[in-house]
């Protein structure tokens, strides 16, 4: 889909966001944020490009990362034009997380990329817990197993607020009314059908979202470099726009991690050159 096509897929916000009293000069540089995101979902439009659950094939020789397994996805299956993603062409791209915070700052998932062609070994779904604690079991069998199709939509910031360095907070810059259209937003995903479990690109949304989740990524991830706890050693950026949204994911687990929401970022020259174990990954949990 191109975005002359996605913004079109945009009229009724326009409108919407016009008739309450956003100047449309200010809505259209909003729509001109737009991203494509490919929305992966239960419903019966789309190829089939995804999965949640099913064995765990990881290239031979590779570890199991600590994290339980979410889902796959067949890259090769992705529609052209279905994120602005600089993703590989094929394979599989395998998530791992764990949809629970716990109370610190450190990466919760990772993501591998199965090339097309390459041996794999399957691996025991519980291999990621070798202590076998019973409530993380029963958190991990709670995940989503079955098929899942692609369609590509628009996407835009759910996020309103930027933290200036004395903690006080404003509008994103060049947005008086960006709380408007934020809100606004969360409508159109609504009567757009926008909304699906798992995502691939586009902007990140959470639960208590007026400030940019990305950004709170790079923060954390920043932190964890510098203190030796993750990125091997290597430089991280905390400029923002070097890191991209490669994936979230909105879990419905019921009670064992309601209110969850899973993020996957990556800086854009890591994936460019498809290292994908420099992804850091956050969870937010109000439970």
């Amino acid at each position: 889909m191109t975005i002359e096509e996605l913004r079109e897929r945009l009229a009724r916000y326009r409108d919407e966001a016009v008739e309450l009293g956003v100047p449309a000069d200010e809505v259209d540089r909003w729509i001109g944020m737009v991203r494509p995101c490919a929305v992966l979902s239960t419903r019966q439009d789309g190829p089939v490009a995804a999965r949640f659950g099913g064995p765990v094939l990881l290239p031979a020789g590779t570890a199991h990362p600590p994290f339980p397994h979410v889902a796959s996805i067949d890259l090769a299956a992705l529609p052209d034009g279905s994120t602005d993603l600089p993703l590989p062409r094929d394979g599989r791209l395998l998530l791992f997380a764990w949809p629970r915070d716990r109370g610190d700052l450190a990466n919760h998932g990772a993501v591998v990329h199965v090339p097309a062609g390459a041996p794999t070994r399957e691996h025991d779904r519980y291999a990621w817990d070798p202590h076998g604690i019973p409530e993380e079991r029963e958190v991990a069998d709670a995940f989503p197993q079955g098929e899942l199709r692609v369609r590509t939509e628009p996407s835009l910031p759910y996020h309103y607020e930027v933290e200036l360095p004395d903690g006080d907070l404003e509008p994103l810059p060049g947005f008086p009314h960006a709380e408007e259209l934020a809100e606004e937003w969360e409508s159109a995903c609504r009567y757009l059908d926008l909304r699906g479990p798992l995502h691939l690109g586009g902007y990140a949304d959470e639960e208590m979202v007026h400030l940019d989740p990305l950004a709170g990524l790079v923060s954390c991830a920043a932190e964890q470099a510098a203190a030796g706890a993750w990125g091997g050693g290597e430089p991280v950026s905390e400029n923002v726009g070097d890191w991209v949204l490669l994936a979230s994911w909105s879990p419905a687990l019921g009670d064992v991690a309601a209110g969850s929401s899973v993020h996957w970022a990556i800086q854009r020259k890591d994936l460019e050159a498809g290292r994908f174990h420099r992804v850091f990954t956050t969870v937010y949990w109000n439970p």
